[in-house]
């Protein structure tokens, strides 16, 4: 049902503005519950194709947007689906006040402690991804007991707390020489950057900063 409205919508069998049969006549046509139209229309206005709006019913989007959604992706699937073995070594772990820039993406007071973890992602031995982050043990109190020797922080965290909101940005820098040495880079070279906080239940979990190798591309799917 779902695939169908989808097809009428990009089809322009509904015109961009066009309002859209009740939830009660779909179910009709396509033979299903009026909560399966519910939810199917619900996911296709959440990907801007529909807008809905309560008591003025549901109209195809002015102008549709096709949205990409994003998963926390785990950087030894990653690796591994290159076909190589993955390793992490942690390289930092400490607790302590962060720089303010942290302090405002992690929502935390001036002289409250988190903690503090930067590790080195391999691929075969190669240098793969930097890691830079910043956990609050009041979101994760587990964290206290975890070594991350056998689960990385990356994927220990999207184990552990499933993330529902959140803010990823993208960006690359130049290379600076302690970079250089972690990477196996030259200085001045440009790397790309992944910059990510997350949320779960209305609490700031994590903000990381992941600096990939030279070379590195994203790739995702509309």
């Amino acid at each position: 049902m779902q695939e169908e409205v989808r097809r009428r919508i990009v089809a322009r069998v509904w015109q961009p503005g066009d309002l859209i049969p009740n939830e009660a006549d779909l179910a009709k046509e396509f033979g299903c519950a009026r909560s399966t139209v519910n939810r199917a229309l619900q996911e296709l206005a959440a990907s801007g194709l529909l807008d809905r709006r309560r008591r003025a019913g549901t109209r195809v989007a002015p102008s549709p947007v096709r949205k990409t959604r994003l998963e926390i992706p785990l950087l030894r699937t990653e690796i591994e689906a290159k076909g190589a073995v993955c390793n992490h070594v942690i390289l930092l772990r400490e607790m302590r006040i962060p720089l303010p820039s942290v302090q405002g993406r992690m929502s935390t007071a001036a002289n409250e402690t988190l903690l503090h973890l930067q590790a080195l992602y391999t691929a075969d031995g190669e240098p793969y991804a930097f890691e830079d982050r910043w956990i609050d043990p009041k979101s994760v109190p587990s964290v206290a007991e975890e070594d991350f020797s056998t689960l990385s922080p990356n994927e220990w965290l999207v184990r552990e707390v499933p993330a529902d909101e959140g803010e990823i940005v993208f960006s690359a820098i130049t290379c600076s020489q302690d970079l250089a040495a972690r990477l196996a880079c030259r200085e001045g070279e440009a790397l790309f950057v992944l910059d990510r906080t997350t949320m779960h239940a209305g609490r700031m979990v994590t903000s990381v900063r992941l600096v990939f190798h030279r070379g590195y591309r994203l790739q995702t799917r509309l």
